[in-house]
């Protein structure tokens, strides 16, 4: 049975099906919503250990956390071991776990040598995770990608290299940095992640269903599994992930009255945790994907983009 409760450290997760780290969509009302939906460990957007460092107000903000979703991991990225080090110190003392993020592609976060960029530095890897791992109150992951292009694939090396520094577990993303998230991602870089590693490995890349979920476990070994953009809009994934690998049934989408009702408790919880404005203006992308499929989605959207008052937002989403 592939579905079961997994250890991360001295953490215990009652199941090995988890909501990825996503920029802009992991955060908190939406983070609490998956764990309703069924998933065993959620992640916050990552976390600039330097926004920490420096005690910015919104980086601060992202660390967020309510008791309804924990376990929770805390996703910080840096290059510098020496900050990463000291800022692994203050979050382990309100998160689960640290993940330390080696796989973000954003040129952005790219240029400034952090993310997937590290993939081409195994020896500053093994610095920043000793130094996160000798401060840190909690157990500490990684996630990785298969590695920077086609021409340097190097996940096997550099997921020895981070069990040696200490790390508790390891998440391989199976496509490049060059991909982005494009293409088809390669699960037997991450089967063969976990043949290398004595510690859990969690597949990552196109599982974007109950059956997608399945052949992942079986093709990989994996010991677990993380959702990431077939959730938004989607919190019922997990659900449905874990129902097919009990029951090997696949269980009906939500219907009409279903997604509505989502969209409704979701924006709620977003604007009492964010305030009208904020509010709405970030539950756009989340709406978008929540009636992505459905009969004028494109207009819909376009319609919900227009308007900045939670009444007339949910009078518009009560006709759908």
């Amino acid at each position: 049975m592939f579905l079961k409760p997994i250890k991360i450290g001295n953490v215990n997760i009652s199941n090995n099906i988890f909501l990825a780290p996503m920029a802009g969509i992991t955060d908190l009302p939406f983070r609490i919503i998956c764990k309703k939906m069924g998933a065993g460990l959620v992640y916050t957007e990552m976390v600039s250990s330097k926004g920490i460092f420096y005690n910015d107000i919104g980086t601060n903000k992202l660390m967020d956390i309510s008791k309804d979703e924990r376990p929770i991991a805390i996703q910080i990225f840096g290059s510098e071991p020496d900050i990463m080090g000291q800022i692994a110190k203050k979050v382990s003392e309100i998160s689960d776990i640290i993940d330390i993020n080696m796989g973000c592609p954003a040129p952005k976060v790219v240029k400034n040598m952090d993310g997937s960029r590290l993939m081409q530095n195994p020896e500053l890897i093994y610095d920043i995770v000793k130094e996160v791992v000798k401060n840190s109150n909690v157990p500490v992951t990684v996630k990785i990608r298969k590695g920077w292009d086609d021409n340097h694939v190097n996940a096997v090396e550099v997921a020895k290299v981070i069990e040696k520094a200490g790390a508790s577990a390891i998440t391989v993303h199976g496509r490049t940095r060059e991909q982005f998230y494009s293409g088809k991602a390669d699960w037997n870089i991450i089967k063969s992640v976990k043949e290398s590693v004595n510690i859990p490995v969690i597949g990552n890349g196109d599982i974007t269903s109950g059956e997608k979920a399945k052949e992942m476990f079986e093709e990989t070994g994996c010991d677990a599994i993380m959702i990431g953009r077939a959730s938004n809009g989607n919190p019922w994934i997990f659900k449905e992930i874990i129902s097919f690998l009990e029951t090997g049934e696949v269980i009906k989408r939500p219907d009409i009255k279903e997604i509505k009702s989502m969209i409704l408790e979701h924006l709620d919880m977003s604007v009492e945790y964010k305030g009208e404005r904020t509010g709405i203006l970030e539950m756009r992308k989340h709406i978008g994907g929540y009636v992505k499929g459905l009969e004028n989605a494109s207009i819909l959207r376009n319609k919900i983009n227009q308007i900045e008052n939670l009444e007339e937002l949910k009078k518009v989403i009560n006709n759908i």
